[in-house]
């Protein structure tokens, strides 16, 4: 819910939509006649491919490119890898993506791969990555991260969704299970759990601290978290990681309970789908199916130069192809008809304050982006704090230029990672 104040000098109160008190299960999703799954490797043409065209896989078989491939993809079905291209991603980094026809013939046992899980952060980091909600095992795993306390995320981080939300309320259970397993697997004492404070519910979750968290937007951002109930201020720069917080969310936990106790992994995504006329859909789809298939099944055309948001309206980014596939971390999708399309501009900064005022963490938003927008990276971070920025939208939500303040920063975050890499 967004609501504009009358009065200029008030700022705009945002607010989290909370869950229905009946739940509606999720629409599901048939299996498409193809998928597709998207390797962040990009093609060497001077090495042998460990896949090709024609190759059969099973269900749960791990993709990589090649021998010394760290990145890998996992098949949600058994089929027959169709063919596999470079694609580059919302910052312009090359990276792969492989088709997969599905062979809905074969059966459970002679097209799945049983896994036989060990409660191991290492098999867990070799194989689990790319579960429904997209755990962290990579950040897990690593010997250079001491990681004191995780966060399960219950509670949504941007507008529209109750993805985080449904999942909480809905798998209590195996959230838990997923946790314990978690625990064991890392060591990791402290386990914490987001609960939006305005939600009705009855749901324990046991040993686990519930943080309430503020129905205001952005309460629910990690270093937002962090400052309200950890009592914790992130550095400029820094990422919670840093400081000892690993932020996970709980359907990756409900992923894990799942694998170890079926000894497969499992690919049926949970998201939030926002149509034209703001109708909100529960979906239930496989890991790599089309969004285009997703949009048929409730009558949603996408027109030339409608808008396909992946996340939500405060923090989500557009993708140019309604064939974006489904993915692990995938809890929202909206679609915006090209007539309502909120128009942006390359007006400079009317110094109007608006920015500034409404910034959680007090950045000089007005400088910043004068340096941003003369690729100023690293004088941005030094001289007006791009580093602290949260990356929350506001800024961008209440411009009075309209200037795509939000994509500024991020794009300038990755400049600055990208420049300080190369030096």
């Amino acid at each position: 819910m967004i609501k504009r104040s009358f009065f200029s000098l008030n700022q705009p109160r945002l607010s989290y939509d909370l869950l229905e008190p009946d739940l509606k299960e999720p629409e599901v999703i048939p299996i498409p006649a193809s998928l597709s799954l998207l390797l962040p490797e990009a093609i060497d043409s001077t090495k042998q491919a460990l896949i090709k065209k024609g190759d059969a896989v099973k269900k749960g078989e791990k993709l990589t490119l090649y021998h010394d491939s760290t990145a890998y993809t996992i098949s949600p079905v058994a089929g027959t890898i169709h063919l596999f291209d470079s694609y580059s991603d919302d910052f312009g980094n090359v990276a792969t993506f492989i088709i997969i026809k599905p062979d809905l013939s074969k059966s459970s046992g002679d097209g799945t791969v049983i896994l036989d899980p060990v409660e191991e952060i290492g098999f867990a980091d070799q194989f689990l990555q790319k579960l429904p909600g997209a755990p962290p095992f990579g950040l897990l795993a690593n010997d250079d991260i001491k990681i004191n306390t995780i966060v399960i995320t219950c509670a949504d981080t941007d507008l529209l969704s109750t993805t985080s939300q449904y999942v909480g309320i809905k798998y209590p259970e195996e959230i838990k299970e997923g946790a314990n397993i978690l625990k064991r697997m890392t060591r990791v004492a402290k386990f914490c759990i987001t609960l939006p404070e305005d939600l009705k519910t009855q749901v324990s979750f046991d040993s686990i601290q519930v943080l309430k968290t503020s129905n205001a937007y952005p309460a629910t951002l990690p270093a937002m978290i962090m400052k309200n109930h950890l009592n914790m201020v992130l550095p400029a720069g820094k990422m919670p990681y840093d400081m000892g917080i690993c932020f996970v969310r709980a359907e990756a936990l409900v992923s894990l309970a799942r694998v170890y106790k079926t000894k497969a992994a499992v690919f049926d995504k949970i998201f939030t789908l926002i149509g034209k006329d703001g109708t909100r859909h529960r979906v239930r789809a496989t890991i790599g199916t089309p969004l285009s298939k997703v949009f048929s099944r409730f009558g949603i055309h996408i027109n030339e130069q409608d808008r396909i948001i992946i996340g939500g309206p405060m923090r989500g980014f557009a993708t140019f192809t309604h064939h974006h596939p489904v993915l692990p971390d995938m809890d929202t999708v909206i679609v915006q008809d090209r007539d309502i399309i909120p128009h942006l501009s390359d007006t400079p900064c009317v110094n109007c304050g608006k920015c500034i005022r409404i910034c959680p963490a007090n950045i000089p938003v007005n400088m910043l982006v004068r340096y941003l927008e003369a690729d100023q990276y690293e004088e941005a971070a030094d001289r007006f704090d791009l580093g602290s920025c949260i990356e929350c939208g506001l800024c961008a939500y209440v411009c009075t230029a309209r200037i795509p303040l939000y994509q500024y920063i991020r794009l300038g975050k990755h400049e600055l990672l990208t420049l300080r890499a190369n030096a």
